[in-house]
Order: C-alpha cells, then structure tokens, then sequence
C-alpha cells in the first residue's frame, strides 16, 4: 500500500521544484550572484527526489490501473496482464518509498564541498610522524581512485621522515560527503622503523575533515588579517628556499593562523592560505551544528568527536578495524594503498540508517 504522507510530502517538493525553476532564470536571481548560486545548488540537490518521485507516482498510477483492470475485466488474457503487471510492480513500490524518505531527510548542507584535510602526528613520536604520512599516502591514492585533484597546502615534515603535520585540499564532486567519516583519530600498531628489538608499539594521528568555505560563505574583512611573509622551507629547489615566497596569514579576531609555502609564487600561496583561512572560520560556526546533531546521534559516523579513536590499523595481523560500526577489513595493503570504498559504503549505509530511523521519531 502506498504511503499517502509521503505523497503529500513529493507534491510539496514538486511544487519547490517549480517555484526555483522559474526563481532560477529570473532577472532578479541573475542579479543577485548569492541567491543565484543558492538557487542552483537547491535546483540540482532536488532534481534526484524529483526524478525518484515521477518514478514512483507512474508506478502508482499502473499498478492501480493494473489491479482495476484483475476487479472488473473478464476477459482471462486481459486478467492474466493485469496480474503480471502488479507481480512486476508490488515489489519495487515499497524499495522506493524506503529511498525516497531517506532523499527527504535534509543532508549535511555541507557535502557537496570541496575538503580541507589537516594530518597530524600524535602520540607517538617519530613513528607517528612516520604513520601520518602514510595517511596522507593513503587519501592521495584514494582520491586519484576517485578522480578527485589533491593539492598540499602546508607541510612540516617528521625528523624521522612523514609529517608532524599536513594540509591537504582535496577538489572534486561531493568530496567532503565522502571525506568526513575521516575525521577522528587513527591509531596504528606495528613495529616501527625505528624499533630494534622487533617490538610492536602503538602510535597514533589525528586527521580532522572540514569542508572548504565558499566565495559567499563568510565575509572576512581585510583589515582584520595580518600578512607575512619568509623563506619557505622544504623541497622545491633554490627559488624556493631564498625568497619570501611563503604566507602567513593571522585573523586578528579568532586568532586563526594558517599558512602556505608550496608555490613559488607569493600570489598564488596568498590565495590558497586565504581560502584555508575562510575555512576555518567558517567552521567555526559549522561545528556547532556539528555538536547539535552528536547530541542526537549514537554513532556519530558522520562527524565524530575529532579527539575519538575511530580507526586501529593492525600490521602484525594485516587488519583494519572501524570501531563504530564495528568492521574489520583483513586487507590491510590494499586499504593503505587507497581501498577505502568498503569502508566508507558501510559508514554511509550505518548513517543513513541513523538519520532515518531519528525522522521517524521526530
């Protein structure tokens, strides 16, 4: 049986749908780039539901027309249509509704964003320097799976080798949807390079997921930044090491401080520093909509407390373990080589499933 709600609830967002369509290409929107850029991002998260909907309503429609046809036909080759039909279409119905509620519940505002990435070693020493590294391995090969562009922002590397810590920005389509269930504390055991009687130690990094801040999303002022510049440090060679290339940017009002040093270009390394630090202020104001849904969630698997373990890779045993879904990979290679798509799918699957069952409570 149909879910006459839920109908009620496609008819209001078909007539949304409406309404921005004609918003969208008025002179009025077109005149106004925020509102625009507001209302094509509303346009083309709703086009899904909108396509999922038509769907369902035809099915509706032939599956009633089907039935009608079993109570008032009485020719027995029209019947025996009639009841093929309604077996091809009672059981898609009730998939769809279950689809089309979880479409309804509002997503993260933020996961259609590009990411900022920010690895750090923790506890540790040197072989959590060592093993931030290897994360930050990890996501790059995951995001070249994915298509996605990484790009380093900052770096300041371990003395053993790794990061004691990086920034990374990871560019593409809904990269921070996918990327968030990254944030928490990862803890690794293995011997370390460092090690000389063959003895297994626990280390641990941290990696924190935010998502990049648009053009419109927060206003920074420029008198309240303070510029300066010096010698960047690391590769890249002569040019790099002697000028003052490298950016330091302060937000006098928050405090924030954010660097760059990876382009040879002081312009081009003011940008890229400029677009982290509109990130970070805005997520200033974004983790506490963060904090509102984690008093309202048990798993958090979205977000997470970013001082949480969340993760153990086992070298010794070739194991990875989510610890809040409770999943254990026994291929730990390839998911260091950037096989993460299983993990991610059951974390995404686990939330949904969350998020659906806290709606029907509300």
């Amino acid at each position: 049986m149909s879910d006459n709600r839920l109908i009620t609830k496609l008819e209001g967002i078909f007539t949304r749908f409406e309404k921005i369509s004609e918003e969208v290409v008025s002179p009025e929107a077109m005149a106004d780039m925020k509102r625009y850029i507001a209302l094509n991002k509303e346009y083309k998260e709703l086009q899904p539901i909108i396509e999922l909907g038509n769907t369902y309503k035809i099915a509706l429609s032939n599956l009633q027309e089907a039935k009608d046809i079993l109570a008032s036909e009485k020719d027995e080759d029209m019947r025996e249509m009639a009841r093929g039909e309604i077996d091809e279409i009672e059981p898609t119905i009730e998939p769809m509704e279950e689809q089309i509620k979880l479409m309804l519940i509002p997503a993260d505002p933020q996961d259609s964003k590009n990411a900022i990435l920010e690895i750090r070693g923790g506890a540790g020493g040197d072989e959590a320097a060592i093993f931030a590294g290897d994360l930050l391995r990890m996501y790059q090969k995951f995001c070249e799976r994915r298509g996605w562009k990484t790009e380093i922002n900052s770096e300041s590397e371990g003395t053993a080798g790794g990061y004691k810590e990086v920034v990374l920005k990871v560019t593409g389509e809904g990269v921070y949807g996918i990327m968030k269930y990254e944030s928490g504390v990862h803890r690794v055991q293995r011997v370390p390079q460092t090690e000389t009687q063959g003895r297994v130690h626990t280390s641990a990094s941290s990696v924190a997921v935010l998502p990049e801040a648009e053009e419109f999303d927060v206003e920074i002022k420029t008198e309240d930044i303070r510029k300066d510049t010096f010698c960047a440090s690391g590769p890249g060679g002569q040019s790099v090491n002697t000028t003052y290339s490298a950016i330091r940017l302060t937000h006098i009002p928050t405090g924030i401080v954010v660097q760059c040093q990876d382009q040879k270009s002081q312009l081009k390394n003011y940008d890229k520093a400029f677009e982290e630090l509109r990130t970070r202020i805005y997520n200033l104001e974004y983790q506490k909509y963060l904090d509102e849904i984690s008093s309202k969630r048990k798993t958090m698997v979205s977000t997470g407390d970013r001082s949480a373990k969340i993760r153990t890779y086992n070298y010794p045993q070739g194991r990875m373990t989510d610890h809040r879904i409770g999943y254990t990979s026994y291929n730990l290679s390839a998911v260091m080589d950037g096989d993460l798509d299983e993990v991610i799918d059951k974390l995404i699957i686990a939330e949904n499933a969350e998020r659906l069952a806290s709606a029907q409570d509300n």
